[in-house]
């Protein structure tokens, strides 16, 4: 499970984002990395010429139509983690997401929240904190070309996201996490 969160981070991030929110503030703090992906990018990548005779490659689009916007940040500052912890705190208590499921392996601690959709399988809204990653990785994980030591995992995806959808490509892609996913999808039926 150690490098499950952040390979889904890295899967669902070209998913997300769009409209001004609690977290941009960090895109700016050189103590994090981020990926900002935007309703134009997806609407490029949706707009790609792909076999439409694939079902996957069909889903595929058909999801990424429906994303308005994907955000993701990391850092492994303790000081930054705790302010993202306590500004994660504070946009649940103010916004309409409900706990979907939560992980702890020993200090690591995964936890998903869903705004709802137009039914049980949709949500408007996907927001993923982890922590406590310092400890069970191993070694640094290399961000554009620098290593970086890994401790919490902000995401923020928006749209109209299917998670039956999201957990079917991450399986059909057999990406390691895509068994979190799914089981974020299934416990939404």
């Amino acid at each position: 499970m150690k490098k499950v969160i952040v390979i889904i981070a890295l899967i669902v991030a070209p998913m997300v984002s769009g409209a001004q929110s609690i977290f941009d503030k960090y895109e700016d703090m050189p103590e994090v990395a981020s990926v900002i992906v935007n309703q134009k990018m997806f609407s490029m990548i949706a707009s790609i010429d792909v076999d439409m005779d694939d079902p996957e490659a069909q889903q595929y689009m058909d999801m990424v139509k429906k994303i308005t916007g994907l955000k993701v940040f990391t850092t492994g500052d303790e000081k930054i983690s705790a302010e993202m912890k306590a500004t994660v705190s504070k946009y649940l208590k103010s916004s309409d997401l409900e706990e979907l499921m939560r992980i702890k392996d020993g200090n690591q601690t995964v936890k998903f929240y869903v705004k709802e959709g137009k039914d049980e399988n949709h949500v408007k809204e996907l927001l993923m904190f982890v922590s406590g990653l310092k400890e069970v990785m191993d070694g640094d994980i290399e961000i554009n070309g620098k290593k970086r030591e890994i401790e919490t995992v902000l995401l923020t995806l928006t749209g109209d996201i299917d998670l039956r959808q999201v957990s079917k490509i991450t399986k059909q892609m057999d990406i390691p996490g895509g068994d979190q996913l799914k089981k974020a999808g299934d416990k939404k039926n």
